[in-house]
């Protein structure tokens, strides 16, 4: 049984990891990819500020990020890299940014 766990752990320490922070990515022709790569990346992207997934090198789905007091700074979808649907984002003091926030239709602001 020892050895089955021990065989278990080693397994998941080898495996590669899908989820990475801004840090360890870089931006090129609008596309992520992971640093030292020229495959666009795809996997979560995490750190204590934001949350999100990138699919091919774009933005995916739902994306949450906070200003460093903790206040919530934006949270919104992405489809294809550009904004997709209801956005909303929040000054350093919590009060909703009117002229950035609204409902998106492939990343175009089409109503607040």
């Amino acid at each position: 049984m020892k050895i089955l766990l021990t065989i278990i752990f080693l397994s998941l320490l080898s495996s590669p990891s899908w989820s990475q922070t801004f840090d360890d990515l870089v931006e090129r022709n609008g596309l992520y990819y992971a640093k030292f790569t020229d495959v666009p990346f795809s996997g979560r992207v995490t750190c204590c500020l934001i949350k999100g997934s990138i699919r091919n090198g774009k933005r995916e789905g739902a994306w949450i990020s906070f200003w460093v007091t903790g206040q919530l700074m934006f949270k919104g979808n992405y489809k294809n890299g550009k904004k997709e649907g209801a956005f909303a984002v929040y000054h350093s003091d919590g009060s909703l940014n009117k002229k950035r926030s609204g409902m998106f239709r492939n990343g175009v602001k089409i109503s607040n």
